[in-house]
């Protein structure tokens, strides 16, 4: 008799240190998850062009290469025109133009809207090209922060807010709608009401945002359906785990590696690049697209949007068809016994 409380009370002691263990566990998954970018994160082959004479070109390449390893991956080009709309095209972050006459200063472009500390590395790749040819070195923003956001802490800062709000969304959708064509539709009315709502507030409010305001509020919401919909998808083929698988993915796997405050190449490699196939990696770049670089080609980011949130919505139709085709053969079970 005196042994049997003990027993029985070994067990929720036992679980409850399980459960503690697991815990700190997540937390540890979840520390690592957003820090190991950080941590990790350095230059690497950033792309950047190289204008003027060819032999010129040729010297200043591999003098760049030579002191800045593999942080920079110098692009020759012809002339000075062709830099600046490899910049605004955002296929370099900036360029490096060499004076086609003897004597004449070099001049160094960057662009502060695709990235500030790459600004911060060719400024001082200019100072050293101004030590050694001992002229005065013209820093050139081809693309500058708009006054309203001169950091660009505003755009940076609204990345989050959308993976947090798509995760929100469907969590909410999910729990209180309880069939397939409602679910769809509440996701369609959340991506239109949050695209006008936060575009609103990034775009006419904080102006954070820049461009025309309809093609932001399509890029918000879209980017918020492309998170949402795979969790309502999930939720609705796999039960309330599938909430947990969909958050898991866009929280834990697809934020820390979106390159949405530093570029894609100072995320080790591949996974800066494998964060542009992710609905949070797609709309950061996106947006920042839309506001600083009108002339970029945008459809690979709204590609991957798109795909998204069709997959999302597949999945929640498929749950559909398949609860239906559950309730058809219990109703033709119930009509023959």
């Amino acid at each position: 008799m005196s042994h049997t409380p003990a027993a029985s009370g070994s067990t929720p002691v036992a679980r409850a240190i399980a459960l503690a263990v697991g815990a700190a566990a997540i937390v540890g998954i979840v520390l690592l998850a957003f820090t190991w970018p950080a941590v990790t994160s350095e230059p690497r082959d950033l792309p950047v062009a190289v204008a003027g004479p060819e032999a010129a070109v040729a010297q200043v390449t591999g003098v760049v290469a030579a002191q800045a390893g593999e942080a920079l991956a110098p692009t020759p080009v012809s002339y000075r025109a062709a830099a600046v709309e490899a910049i605004e095209q955002r296929e370099v972050y900036g360029a490096i133009v060499l004076g086609s006459a003897p004597g004449e200063a070099p001049e160094v472009l960057i662009a502060t809207a695709a990235n500030p500390q790459v600004a911060q590395m060719l400024q001082a790749i200019a100072a050293q090209l101004g030590q050694r040819t001992g002229a005065a070195v013209t820093v050139t923003d081809v693309v500058p922060f708009d006054d309203a956001d001169p950091r660009g802490a505003k755009i940076s800062a609204a990345a989050f807010p959308l993976v947090l709000g798509g995760m929100a969304g469907a969590v909410i959708i999910s729990v209180a709608i309880g069939t397939a064509l409602p679910r769809v539709v509440a996701l369609v009315a959340y991506a239109v009401a949050g695209g006008l709502l936060l575009a609103g507030i990034l775009h006419a409010w904080f102006g954070g945002l820049h461009g025309s305001f309809w093609v932001n509020a399509t890029a918000i919401g879209l980017t918020i359906v492309a998170i949402s919909a795979p969790i309502v998808g999930l939720r609705s083929l796999l039960g309330m785990p599938g909430i947990g698988v969909g958050a898991v993915l866009m929280m834990l796997i697809a934020n820390p590696i979106s390159a949405a405050a530093i570029p894609v190449e100072f995320i080790l490699a591949p996974w800066g690049a494998i964060g542009q196939w992710f609905p949070p990696g797609a709309g950061a770049t996106l947006l920042r697209e839309l506001s600083y670089f009108p002339d970029a080609n945008t459809a690979f980011p709204w590609t991957v949007l798109a795909v998204w949130a069709a997959a999302g919505v597949l999945l929640t139709c498929i749950a559909a068809a398949r609860e239906s085709k559950v309730v058809d053969e219990t109703e033709e079970l119930a009509t023959v016994g």
